[in-house]
């Protein structure tokens, strides 16, 4: 029973696609308007693109910026998450700094880092990684403070080292919140390099959407969104889902 209910509910994942393609053709067909491009019109742009190359040398660039982005915001915001975890002091200390940090607006940030360190890589991803530490700081911290104390003792009693407490104690406890900040950070990695792109850069997909839009090619648009959100849904498929099936499987067995 528990089989059957899985597959069904993977045909009607698989389906998911499909009706939306359906729906936007019927609607672009209804419309009929340049605008409003219809699927085949938008691959066929994107195969275009494709060959002329800047497709995927826009990705190539925008993937990279976040990839950079996410590890120092996920290496930073633990770290800090970690401390104020640990230490009551310097929670209460720092939580203000935390608070004012998720509620900034990016675009200010983004603004600010462009004017002091000019229209440059290492702005753009510096921007990113302040906009998104601070949301896997708070994710780490409540991770630490969920710590089973009974876990510690037990480490304490079998004379555990700092690596092997590490690795047997702390990790598994605080693996799912490390996929959660890493889910929730990623999600948001994505959009925010494609905003800072708009805003200052002299390529990726975000700029180039940008170049799109002053001359209102709704085609070009869409077809480097689809690709882009094509590299996104393949690596939570590929990546993200296994490596939480592979790390958090014990708790469906």
């Amino acid at each position: 029973m528990r089989d059957g209910k899985g597959h069904g509910g993977n045909l009607i994942e698989a389906a998911s696609i499909p009706i939306l393609v359906v729906a936007w053709h019927l609607l672009a067909v209804l419309f009929g308007h340049r605008l409003f491009p219809t699927p085949v019109d938008v691959l066929v742009e994107m195969w275009h693109l494709a060959a002329q190359e800047t497709l995927l040398a826009d990705l190539g660039r925008t993937l990279a910026r976040a990839a950079a982005a996410f590890v120092a915001a996920m290496v930073l915001g633990t770290l800090v998450g970690a401390a104020l975890g640990r230490y009551r002091e310097a929670d209460r200390l720092f939580s203000s700094w935390v608070l004012i940090g998720l509620n900034l607006p990016a675009i200010v940030v983004a603004i600010v880092c462009y004017i002091w360190l000019g229209l440059s890589e290492f702005a753009l991803i510096l921007a990113v990684t302040i906009n998104k530490a601070p949301l896997v700081a708070v994710t780490m911290r409540e991770g630490v403070r969920a710590l089973d104390p009974d876990f510690a003792e037990l480490a304490r009693t079998y004379r555990m080292g700092p690596w092997r407490r590490l690795r047997r104690i702390v990790n598994p406890q605080m693996m799912p919140f490390a996929l959660t900040a890493a889910r929730t950070g990623l999600s948001l990695i994505w959009k925010i390099v494609l905003v800072f792109e708009v805003l200052g850069s002299d390529g990726g997909v975000g700029f180039r959407i940008g170049v799109f839009f002053q001359n209102f090619d709704i085609a070009g648009i869409l077809a480097y969104t689809i690709a882009f959100m094509a590299v996104v849904m393949a690596f939570e498929y590929l990546v993200m889902r296994r490596v939480e099936a592979r790390v958090l499987g014990w708790r469906r067995a």
